[in-house]
């Protein structure tokens, strides 16, 4: 059976910031992780076997991390173009003629 993938938008607390990264860093479910402007902080996507483990990810990991003051999720239904979508462009360029 495949993981679920959802995105996790991060608010932080500025002076948190290095902080909030470095504890993101850490965590084993996070495979990909931006700082990035506009609405929010940061923007991660996290790995779980099911949406109970996201739950679990969400509330007892990323949401306990100082500095992080809210979060909005995004659950991944289908990947239509990307390294997960098995479209096999992983790794390939396109190039322009």
């Amino acid at each position: 059976m495949s993981r679920i993938l959802a995105f996790v938008d991060i608010f932080v607390e500025s002076a948190q910031m290095d902080g909030v990264v470095a504890a993101l860093s850490k965590l084993d479910t996070l495979e990909e992780l931006y700082e990035v402007t506009g609405e929010f902080d940061i923007v991660t996507l996290v790995s779980a076997s099911d949406i109970e483990e996201f739950r679990e990810i969400l509330k007892n990991k990323i949401l306990k991390i100082k500095g992080v003051k809210s979060t909005v999720s995004s659950v991944v239904l289908h990947t239509h173009k990307g390294p997960r979508s098995g479209d096999g462009s992983q790794g390939q360029r396109r190039t322009r003629q």
